[in-house]
């Protein structure tokens, strides 16, 4: 199998970077426009990554008929672990009589059978970086070759229907196969202890600073909410990503008196069941957490298998909302939020959190936040 030799040092070891689905679906059906455009055969084919890197990468499995090329690129997920690491991604382009590029999902690609995904419903689960990239490479190879004639081209993991269910995906309700994703064409490994050992040093640096309060949010949402809803600079605050648990351990460590967490409920949600570690493959139970909360806010049996059935939580928020059950049932996830904070600290802090989504805005705090908001504002992060 090809490899990137394309490396980052984490944890005292050299990492391997690898390729995304994405990137091997356009690299195959780059390969596959030349075929059929020019009458070549080709070997390998090169593909610019969004990220800036260019791949180099074996095609294989090539079948040519009448009006169409097939061929296959074969995935690379580096030292990143990935059920899709070695499968075959395929790629047969057609000529078709609509003009321009057609893209379809054949077998092992999953299909969008829920809202609230980034394809809309029907559609094949090719997300839209790697549609773009597959595009973009079929539409160089017909201003190479000075053909415009239409094409179809259809994605295909032979592999897919059988790993799709080891994934999210059922659960998501994309159906059939895999997702084709990826942003950066490229995928980089990750490693949870570089993560956390990244997060303790900001952490110490922020206590030897002098504060005694720490300003805690799991990412970007956190920081554009701040700036957009607020007007306050949140790029002093520390990014815990998905390790709430292990940060509050760091800053009863370190000393603070009191830390503020700010995130998006659909991470925020899982810490009303104790899940301190908000990564999808550790725990999800979103809907679970709110429809039992919504339970005890009196949701009846339709209701709650209405919110079982969302994709997202702002879904289930208006879900909610049109039963007349939204306020209650976020103050009812609010002081469990704050209990299963409360017995983190162990009393050596104040801890309080705000919640948010990017549709709604501004959902509510715990108990003390407020008061705990009032002084971040009004001293604001150095």
């Amino acid at each position: 199998m090809p490899q990137l030799d394309i490396f980052c040092r984490k944890d005292g070891k050299d990492l391997r970077f690898g390729y995304t689905t994405g990137s091997c679906a356009a690299a195959a059906s780059k390969a596959a426009a030349r075929m059929l455009l020019e009458g070549s055969r080709e070997e390998s084919v090169e593909l610019m990554t969004p990220k800036g890197i260019l791949l180099n990468l074996p095609v294989e499995e090539i079948t040519a008929g009448e009006g169409f090329v097939s061929c296959a690129v074969r995935k690379d997920s580096g030292d990143d672990p990935d059920i899709t690491n070695g499968i075959l991604i395929f790629s047969k382009v057609e000529f078709s009589k609509t003009p321009g590029i057609t893209l379809e999902g054949g077998f092992g690609v999953g299909r969008v059978t829920k809202p609230g995904l980034e394809c809309p419903v029907g559609a094949p689960a090719i997300n839209r970086v790697p549609r773009e990239m597959i595009t973009a490479a079929v539409r160089a190879m017909q201003e190479e070759s000075g053909n415009s004639a239409g094409l179809k081209v259809t994605i295909s993991i032979p592999e897919g229907e059988r790993l799709a269910k080891r994934t999210f995906n059922p659960r998501l309700g994309i159906v059939g196969g895999l997702s084709v994703l990826g942003t950066s064409g490229i995928v980089e490994p990750m490693s949870e202890a570089a993560l956390v050992d990244t997060i303790r040093v900001e952490m110490k640096q922020l206590a030897a600073s002098g504060r005694k309060m720490a300003v805690i949010t799991p990412g970007n949402y956190g920081e554009d909410f701040m700036k957009e809803v607020l007007h306050a600079d949140l790029s002093g605050a520390v990014k815990c990503s998905n390790f709430v648990g292990e940060t509050l351990d760091m800053a009863g460590e370190f000393g603070f008196q009191k830390v503020l967490l700010i995130g998006h409920i659909g991470k925020f949600v899982k810490l009303a069941a104790g899940i301190m570690n908000t990564h999808s493959r550790y725990a999800d139970g979103r809907m679970e957490v709110m429809g039992v909360h919504a339970a005890l806010c009196g949701a009846n049996r339709e209701l709650l298998a209405k919110l079982m059935d969302c994709i997202t939580t702002d879904d289930a928020l208006d879900v909610l909302e049109q039963a007349g059950l939204l306020e209650e049932t976020l103050s009812s996830i609010l002081r469990k939020i704050d209990f299963h904070l409360k017995a983190r600290s162990h009393g050596d802090y104040q801890v309080e959190a705000v919640i948010f989504s990017n549709k709604r805005g501004l959902l509510g705090m715990t108990a003390g936040a407020e008061g705990m908001l009032r002084e971040f504002l009004a001293e604001g992060l150095e």
